[in-house]
C-alpha cells in the first residue's frame, strides 16, 4: 500500500473537553469549553458541539461565550490531563519505540518495523484506535501515509474518530484542491497574503515553478514547493536518537495572552524534563521557539552552567528567555515550542561540593517520576509558582 516508510499521526479528538466530558456524564453532548472563565480567558479546547458554533482553541473566552452561550465553562483538568496523555503514549510505545510527541495529545509513529509483527500499518492504526476507545473511553484520529506531512493532513480529513490513508497514488487527486488554510504552517495571515498572489490550493502551489515559488515567497518558497507535491523526507524522531528534546504547540488562532501563552511553555518544559530523565540523557542548552501569524520565526537560546535533566533548572532558562523577549517585543503568539538541545548520556560531570537544593531538586523528580510511573502522571503535581 505505501511505500518503504510506514507513518501515523495519531491526534486525540478534542482532548481536553472529552476528558471533562468523560469524566462528567452530564456534560456529555453539550458544548465544552476549557480555559480560563475570566476578561483576558482563552480557550484552550472545544468540544465538537461548541465546535459547531464557531468555537475554537486559542479563541478569547469572550469571544466563543458570544458565539455559543450555551457552552459549559470548565477548568483545563490537569491532573487528569496528564494521566490520560501518560496513557495514550504508553499504547503508542507498545506498537513502536520509534514515537516522536508533538504535544500532550498527539505524535508521529514510525511503525515500518513493527509490520512483521502487528500487521501493515492500517492494521496497527486501528489497533490504537480501539485500545485508545476500549482502555480510555476516548476517541483519536488517525492518519496513515509515507511521509509526516501527509499523516498529519490525513489525520485532520475525518474527525473526529477518523482514519485516513493517503498512499502515493493518492497524492495527485487528494493534494491539488486542499485549501492552502490546510497547509502545515499557514495560518489565516499567511493564507491571506497567498490569496492576493492567486494562490487559493495545493494545486495553485504545485502549477509553479520551484523558481517561481521562490522568487514570490523568498525563503518560504522551497518548503511550499515540496509540500504542495507531498515531499517530506524528515525522519520520525524518537528521543534516544534526538539531537534534542522538544515540545511545541500551535494554536489555532494568534494569542495575544501572555500568560496563556508562558503557563503552556511551562507544560512543555515539564514533559521535556522527564523525557529527558525516562532515557538518561542531560541538556547543556535550552531553546525557545516563537512563531508569529505571518509564519515569521524566532528562536532565543540559553546555556545552563552544567548539563542537567532537572525540571526546575530547564525550566528557569526557558521562563528568563521568555520572559525577556515578552517585555521587549511581545506581539500575538501562533506557535510556541522549547526544546532541550546539546544533550548528553550518563551523569554528567560531579561538582566537588554537594549543593544540597540541588540534590532536593533531583529528589523531587525523581519522586515525581517514580508516583507517575505507577499510578500516571495524574497521581501527583507541581504546585504552581515561580519554580516549575
Amino acid at each position: 500500500m505505501l511505500t518503504d516508510r510506514a507513518i501515523l499521526h495519531v491526534d486525540m479528538d478534542a482532548f481536553f473537553a472529552s476528558v471533562v466530558q468523560l469524566d462528567r456524564p452530564e456534560l456529555r453532548g453539550r458544548a465544552v469549553l476549557t480555559g480560563y472563565d475570566g476578561p483576558r480567558g482563552v480557550v484552550s479546547a472545544a468540544s465538537y458541539e461548541a465546535r459547531a458554533f464557531g468555537c475554537r482553541s486559542a479563541m478569547p473566552m469572550a469571544q466563543a461565550k458570544r458565539l455559543c452561550p450555551d457552552a459549559v465553562v470548565v477548568k483545563v483538568p490537569g491532573e487528569r490531563i496528564r494521566h490520560f496523555s501518560s496513557a495514550v503514549f504508553e499504547i503508542f510505545e507498545s506498537v513502536t519505540p520509534m514515537v516522536e510527541p508533538m504535544s500532550v495529545d498527539e505524535a508521529f509513529l514510525d511503525v515500518t518495523g513493527s509490520a512483521r509483527l502487528l500487521g501493515d500499518a492500517v492494521t496497527i492504526a486501528k489497533h490504537i484506535r480501539k485500545r485508545i476507545h476500549s482502555e480510555l473511553g476516548l476517541t483519536a484520529s488517525v492518519g496513515v501515509s509515507f511521509n509526516k506531512f501527509l499523516a498529519k493532513l490525513a489525520s485532520d480529513m475525518d474527525k473526529p474518530d477518523g482514519l485516513t490513508v493517503i498512499t502515493p497514488g493518492d497524492v495527485g487527486r487528494v493534494l491539488p484542491v486542499l485549501p492552502i488554510e490546510r497547509m502545515w504552517g499557514v495560518g489565516p495571515a499567511t493564507a491571506e497574503k497567498l490569496k492576493t498572489q492567486g494562490v487559493r490550493t495545493f494545486g495553485d502551489l504545485s502549477a509553479l515553478t520551484q523558481k517561481e515559488l521562490e522568487q514570490r515567497f523568498g525563503k518560504h518558497g522551497d518548503r511550499f514547493y515540496r509540500l504542495s507535491r507531498g515531499i517530506d523526507d524528515r525522519p520520525v524522531t524518537h528521543d534516544c536518537g534526538a539531537k534534542s528534546i522538544g515540545q511545541e504547540q500551535t494554536f489555532d488562532r494568534d494569542v495575544d495572552d501572555r500568560d496563556h501563552v508562558r503557563s503552556v511553555l511551562l507544560g512543555q518544559v515539564q514533559q521535556i524534563g522527564r523525557r529527558l530523565r525516562k532515557h538518561s540523557l542531560k541538556a547543556r542548552g535550552v531553546t525557545l521557539k516563537i512563531r508569529f501569524g505571518d509564519f515569521q520565526t524566532v528562536t532565543r537560546s540559553g546555556t545552563l552552567a552544567n548539563a542537567s535533566d532537572l525540571t526546575d533548572e530547564l525550566w528557569q532558562i526557558a521562563r528568563g528567555l521568555f520572559d525577556q523577549w515578552a517585555r521587549q517585543e511581545f506581539v500575538p503568539v501562533r506557535l510556541i515550542g522549547a526544546s532541550a538541545d546539546r544533550l548528553e548520556a550518563g551523569s554528567g560531570q560531579m561538582t566537588l561540593f554537594t549543593d544540597p537544593d540541588r540534590v532536593k531538586k533531583q529528589r523531587l523528580d525523581a519522586a515525581m517520576d517514580s508516583i507517575q510511573d505507577r499510578f500516571g502522571a495524574g497521581s501527583v503535581r507541581r504546585g504552581a509558582g515561580e519554580r516549575a
